[in-house]
């Protein structure tokens, strides 16, 4: 028997489900709110939550990184009555199980995935688990976000797979890459950096394959190269995006056979490296404007780690101050500092583009304007962190000249000059519903059997649509 948590406002279809679920064996629990539902899932250890989208409180999808990280994680369904393929990107990418539609719901798919949910959970409790606790770590915070990170982390140092990190400029890949480096079996070989984005374009064959002398002008002397430099370690091409598409097909021969001839050689050379890459850039876009391999973006990302922007990591903000202020400190020869009540509100409300790198550079700043003053206040940070914060802070109000009027309502759309034929239609369909929707329960008196039967719709589908448009069941007056 598995417990269930239901998480759905809408009554009727959490009284379904608890019927449908409970059948099976299964003990159910409902909540109707998020709080409601993120307190019961911190009072028991349930085994699927079934979590709705559109709730009073908030999008269901909120709340996965606090599900997903608890001990003895659910596994969590998502249910929508209005599913995006975003939405659906977004639930997988956090941890969820399966993505479905409310009209799945009564054609078995539930219950099927809830069965291959639950088969998995009992397998993962038969394998022993081991805590893999990484070493030489100097990757700090603590959020779910970056834990999440932290376990692909050491999932992959253990193997000698490709792994390919991928985030925002300043987000901490090559401290990421020398992690997985430091905790794999090559831990006492050497670690090589390659910035593809600052090789000359001329000399990135040579670089990386190495050339014989007099094998082009100013090649003086025989150069190894850093691919067989990293012969029994770890290999890190950094900004891989950058690199051009004559050195990828080259590169890529060298990633399948471990093989590669130098600049001007003749004789084929091995490196057993072990490889790890990384990009700010979409290389599945890339791949599709024809600037990128497609069989080299296969290769290099067997495994792949997106590391988390700062601004979706705030909770470690506070701990990544003090850790590079006392850095900083120290190699400054500066006193430690304290900090303003209001210092890390400030830091917690920008959205930090430059992510870890622009806060480093901050503190630098801060400890620059603070001199010897033994407390850092807001107004030592920069000036265009306090600027941007503070327009954030402030609402504008539109602006309505004379000349411009408000729609009356139900104004036709055609003649509305930002309206092209796909919202006019939208529009239209969704007018249309609605109002079909009230007068059939108007006609029904709330009827469900009786609205589906006249409206040749399926439970499920009925209840979806009078929840897209708001409209209750509740409340109609009987028929005459």
């Amino acid at each position: 028997m598995a417990k269930v948590l239901i998480v759905d406002d809408d009554e009727f279809l959490s009284e379904m489900l608890v019927h449908k679920i409970s059948k099976q064996g299964h003990q159910c629990t409902v909540a109707s709110t998020l709080a409601l539902s993120l307190k019961k899932a911190r009072e028991a250890n349930y085994d699927v939550i079934l979590l709705d989208v559109n709730l009073p409180d908030g999008n269901g999808l909120t709340i996965l990184p606090q599900l997903t990280s608890m001990d003895s994680a659910p596994e969590i369904i998502i249910m929508t009555g209005i599913g995006t393929p975003n939405g659906a990107e977004l639930a997988i990418n956090t941890g969820a199980w399966g993505y479905l539609g409310k009209d799945q719901l009564d054609k078995g798919n539930l219950l099927l995935s809830m069965e291959r949910a639950l088969q998995y959970r009992e397998g993962k409790k038969k394998v022993e688990k081991k805590t893999a606790v990484l070493k030489n770590l100097e990757i700090i915070g603590s959020s779910p976000e970056l834990t999440k990170s932290l376990d692909q982390i050491a999932k992959v140092a253990c193997t000698d797979i490709n792994v390919l990190l991928t985030g925002e400029t300043g987000s901490g890949k090559e401290l990421f890459a020398k992690a997985i480096h430091e905790n794999s079996q090559r831990a006492d070989k050497i670690f090589v950096v390659v910035d593809c984005a600052s090789l000359p374009e001329t000399l990135v064959e040579s670089t990386l394959f190495g050339h014989k002398k007099g094998s082009f002008t100013g090649a003086e002397f025989t150069s190894a190269g850093l691919i067989k430099q990293a012969d029994g370690g770890t290999l890190f091409l950094d900004e891989i995006g950058e690199m051009n598409l004559t050195t990828q097909k080259k590169f890529l021969r060298a990633i399948q056979e471990r093989c590669f001839r130098k600049v001007g050689g003749d004789q084929e050379e091995t490196s057993n490296f072990r490889l790890i890459s990384a990009t700010n850039k979409d290389l599945m876009e890339m791949v599709k404007q024809g600037t990128f391999r497609e069989d080299l973006f296969y290769r290099i990302q067997t495994a792949t780690i997106n590391l988390p922007p700062l601004r979706k990591r705030l909770d470690d903000i506070k701990e990544l101050t003090f850790y590079f202020t006392n850095k900083l400190c120290r190699q400054y020869g500066l006193a430690a500092k304290e900090f303003s009540s209001d210092f890390f509100d400030i830091l917690s409300s920008y959205q930090w583009p430059g992510n870890i790198r622009e806060l480093i550079n901050a503190i630098e700043v801060c400890l620059t304007n603070a001199g010897p003053e033994p407390v850092i206040y807001s107004k030592h940070l920069p000036e265009n962190i306090r600027v941007q914060v503070a327009r954030a802070s402030v609402k504008q109000e539109p602006t309505i000249t004379p000349t411009q009027t408000t729609p009356a309502p139900g104004a036709d759309l055609y003649h509305a000059k930002s309206a092209d034929f796909k919202a006019y239609r939208e529009s239209s369909v969704n007018e249309a519903e609605k109002s079909y929707l009230e007068n059939l329960m108007k006609q029904t008196g709330g009827n469900l059997q009786e609205a589906c039967h006249i409206a040749k719709l399926g439970r499920t589908r009925l209840y979806t649509l009078l929840k897209k448009h708001k409209i209750s069941r509740l409340g109609w007056p009987g028929k005459n």
